[in-house]
């Protein structure tokens, strides 16, 4: 199983980037995906999930009207569209697939190595 996120970089407050995630040894159209991120000195915080049976999409607080996940099943790849980002959203970003839908990270079944996202002021 792998989960391969890329995408992350440097870019300044109010930029964009998108993530991406490479899904590889299990069955990609049975699993929620999430985006998880970690910021320095903090724990983990929920970003965004997707159901791929019926393409809704939630978001966490920081996420709403700005980062929008999609996903590309052909491709077995999901995506994180970020836009006007803040310092605030600096941190390693991690994709993850549950067979649950939970906001509770620990019952994720897979995990990414993570993609490092830094805005500067």
């Amino acid at each position: 199983v792998q989960l391969v996120e890329s995408g992350g970089g440097l870019v300044q407050s109010g930029g964009s980037l998108r993530l991406s995630c490479a899904a590889s040894g299990f069955t990609f159209s049975s699993y929620w995906m999430y985006w998880v991120r970690q910021a320095p000195g903090k724990g983990l915080e929920w970003v965004s999930a997707i159901n791929k049976d019926d393409g809704s999409t939630y978001y966490g607080d920081a996420a709403k009207g700005r980062f929008t996940i999609s996903n590309d099943n052909a491709k077995n790849t999901v995506y994180l569209q970020m836009n006007s980002l803040e310092p605030e959203d600096t941190a390693v970003y991690y994709c993850a697939a549950g067979a649950r839908a939970t906001l509770m990270s620990q019952w994720y079944d897979y995990w990414g190595q993570g993609t490092q996202v830094t805005v500067s002021s």
